[in-house]
């Protein structure tokens, strides 16, 4: 509880005669409160975490791989960007919300009067999804973490895949559903497309859950925390877009055995191939990366002999 002097600060006029600085870290939240709030866009798909203790902990999860900077996405009101700005790294913020830049630059990134070891800490106006991500941290690898919008979550994720080589580590909140279609193994009805794709070429683990109450508007559904480390997987081992393709279109026929829904790539001459391995009366949920490694070789060879045939 704050004394009732500090509470007397908070006026309409406070803003005008007391400086961030004059203010010790803790009284941050307080401090936020006191403001204009940013208006939740459902367009946007924003939901305000309200929990601090939350936030820390989310916050906390880029530590796993420390020394390199940090892009937080979608940082709202900051409530996890109080935390990360306190860590000793590089750290950048990317909002396509105008509202919330405005708040973000009237609170934690005020400048050098700012209650925060790192002032100046970089605003990235814009959309998350069209950025070049070599020019973030001029080509250095960083870790990506955010309180990510639902309805964007995935694609946020293909594009970390795209940049692989910049990002060793990604955490952050999620759907609770989209989190575990993301860690779970084959063998499992949650095991998908995302699970494939990701897991090649990174190692997810599912932190905790989240519920509703502590956001502003609540979601209809949990929320979860993850976390993704590169794996030693450089290469594949098969074409990667073929391989992409392969997955997405198993699994978009994931009832369906190979031999039926590969007739979306190859013939049904051609599958002939398939029909003499174990795959061919497999679906797509019981297949390891490794086995849809072996099977996309498998189709590429029949592609490439029809090709020259």
């Amino acid at each position: 509880m704050l004394p009732p002097v500090v509470f007397s600060l908070f006026t309409s006029e406070w803003q005008q005669i007391i400086h961030f600085s004059l203010l010790p870290f803790h009284f941050f939240p307080y401090l936020c409160t006191q403001m204009k709030q940013v208006r939740p866009k459902k367009n946007l798909g924003q939901h305000f975490l309200t929990d601090l203790s939350i936030a820390r902990r989310i916050a906390d999860t880029v530590d796993a791989c420390p020394d390199i900077p940090v892009l937080e996405v979608g940082p709202g009101m900051g409530v996890m960007t109080q935390y990360l700005v306190q860590k000793p790294r590089p750290l950048k913020v990317v909002e396509i919300d105008r509202e919330s830049v405005a708040y973000l630059k009237q609170t934690i990134f005020r400048g050098e009067g700012t209650p925060f070891p790192s002032p100046l800490t970089p605003i990235i106006e814009g959309d998350f999804l069209r950025m070049d991500l070599r020019e973030v941290f001029d080509g250095q690898q960083f870790v990506l973490t955010g309180n990510y919008p639902y309805d964007i979550s995935s694609q946020i994720f293909f594009k970390m895949l795209d940049n692989r080589d910049l990002i060793p580590c990604c955490t952050g909140m999620i759907q609770h559903e989209v989190a575990v279609r993301m860690a779970s193994q084959p063998g499992s009805k949650q095991y998908g497309i995302l699970s494939v794709l990701i897991q090649a070429w990174y190692d997810v683990e599912y932190l905790f859950t989240v519920e509703p109450s502590v956001f502003n508007p609540p979601p209809k559904v949990q929320s979860a925390v993850i976390r993704m480390t590169r794996n030693a997987v450089t290469r594949l081992g098969c074409d990667e877009q073929l391989f992409k393709r392969v997955v997405k279109t198993t699994f978009n026929q994931r009832r369906k055995m190979l031999r039926v829904s590969l007739r979306q790539i190859l013939s049904a001459e051609s599958l002939s191939v398939l029909a003499q391995t174990p795959f061919a009366t497999m679906r797509p949920e019981q297949l390891t990366i490794a086995q849809f490694v072996e099977i996309t070789n498998m189709v590429e060879k029949v592609l490439c002999a029809n090709t020259t045939a």
